[in-house]
């Protein structure tokens, strides 16, 4: 790549900040975004989602837009006007009814669209169905700056791969998918990735192929997930220990090893939806994908009223009862708590009248009562409760004292399967 070429990447989350952070350490990189305290955080060197160690984020700072190789961010749109790589990296949400809420991808593509020059790029990570890019995206750029589409500037689409929390899995270790809008194009965001990615990168033929394949990814994760969610359904009704049941089927090499459990976040429970949307406008209707969704969104349900009839079978007192529920976030050891199913089952339990209390030592409190309105604590509580119920595996989680934590007779529900010999029922 050019050394003069200067890469904005709009949207610090945390797909943005680890992109911005790995660009930099090769390029004059602008950090774009439109929460200013998000930017105030960063420019003195603090990333709360934790995917960046201070350190190592403080170590590509700079001060300002023109100085040469390193980060800097900002929420003024005329510090990112004399770039020529636009990426976009923006949250690509489900509404209530999970619809795609395509607002964050138009907004950011009408921000680029204002600084967009002739001979730019403007490269999509985003999770979209095959088409936003070009259909929805593009005719925005166009309309804001006034160029034409593969004459002035162009496009490209490199899915994200980030695993929130994975310290091993970090980006410039994931194979990168890359695409452009021209194969020239296509060339030039091949090679700006390969340049940082060591993993190396997949050069897709078109911009629909590329999304396209990040959007199955995940829809076929959440099929699997959903086929061992009802293994375990029909195991519980048999008694059968479904995480031993897994472990020995597991000794076949060809065993694909999922596990049950809720399934949340960012990718895997709204991505499906969004390929669902796409097939629906062409005229078929998926069964398989949206049969596994529905699996998956009924679990916080399914794991509510098993603790409830966990309970009853051991009398213990439902309403009115206490219940100490372990973790809110979406994931083990990760703040993000972005449409975490823990919710669905605090929702449910709820219903039967009992009396919650929620620990989550990753979960930033005052974004848990922002989003769901709900109090969570980052310290263990000290008082006791009837039933216990491990919903996200924290590395925290596995050190904690059950016995000091339950009544008389008090029971644990690990729904992950971590604690199996100390819980009195697992998922």
């Amino acid at each position: 790549m050019k050394q003069k070429d200067k890469i904005a990447i709009i949207g610090l989350g945390y797909v943005g900040l680890p992109l911005a952070r790995l660009f930099a350490t090769k390029y004059n990189v602008v950090g774009f975004d439109i929460n200013q305290k998000r930017i105030s955080e960063l420019q003195k060197g603090k990333d709360v989602t934790l995917e960046i160690e201070d350190d190592v984020l403080k170590a590509v700072l700079k001060d300002n837009t023109n100085s040469g190789i390193g980060l800097f961010c900002s929420s003024h749109l005329d510090d990112i006007k004399d770039c020529n790589y636009y990426i976009v990296t923006v949250p690509t949400p489900i509404d209530k009814n999970n619809r795609p809420d395509l607002t964050p991808l138009y907004k950011s593509s009408e921000t680029v669209g204002k600084v967009l020059k002739k001979g730019d790029v403007v490269i999509y990570e985003s999770t979209v169905y095959p088409g936003v890019t070009e259909d929805e995206c593009v005719p925005i750029l166009e309309k804001i700056s006034g160029l034409s589409f593969n004459k002035d500037f162009f496009a490209g689409y490199s899915p994200e791969r980030i695993n929130p929390g994975d310290k091993e899995h970090t980006v410039d270790k994931i194979l990168k998918v890359t695409s452009g809008s021209t194969p020239e194009i296509g060339k030039k965001v091949n090679d700006l990735y390969a340049s940082i990615i060591t993993a190396g990168t997949h050069l897709a033929p078109t911009i629909k192929v590329a999304e396209a394949a990040k959007v199955i990814e995940n829809s076929q994760r959440d099929i699997n997930i959903a086929f061992v969610n009802e293994l375990a359904k029909i195991f519980n009704l048999m008694d059968i220990d479904t995480h031993a049941v897994l472990e020995a089927a597991g000794t076949k090499w060809n065993f694909l090893p999922f596990k049950p459990g809720l399934v949340g976040g960012h990718c895997i429970g709204v991505d499906p939806y969004y390929l669902a949307q796409k097939a629906q406008e062409v005229g078929y209707h998926p069964e398989i994908i949206l049969a596994g969704r529905r699996v998956n969104d009924s679990m916080g349900q399914y794991i509510a009223s098993e603790v409830v009839k966990m309970m009853l079978k051991n009398d213990l007192k439902v309403n009115g009862g206490k219940i100490l529920m372990l973790g809110i976030t979406f994931k083990e050891n990760c703040p993000d708590v972005r449409n975490t199913k823990i919710v669905d089952v605090i929702k449910h339990l709820k219903e039967y009248g009992l009396d919650i209390t929620i620990y989550d030592p990753w979960a930033n409190p005052e974004e848990v009562e922002h989003e769901y309105n709900l109090i969570t604590l980052d310290i263990l509580p000290e008082e006791s409760f009837d039933t216990i119920v491990l919903g996200v595996a924290h590395k925290e989680f596995l050190d904690i004292n059950y016995e000091k934590l339950l009544n008389l007779n008090g029971l644990i529900y690990d729904v992950k399967g971590v604690i199996r010999e100390k819980s009195s029922r697992k998922l």
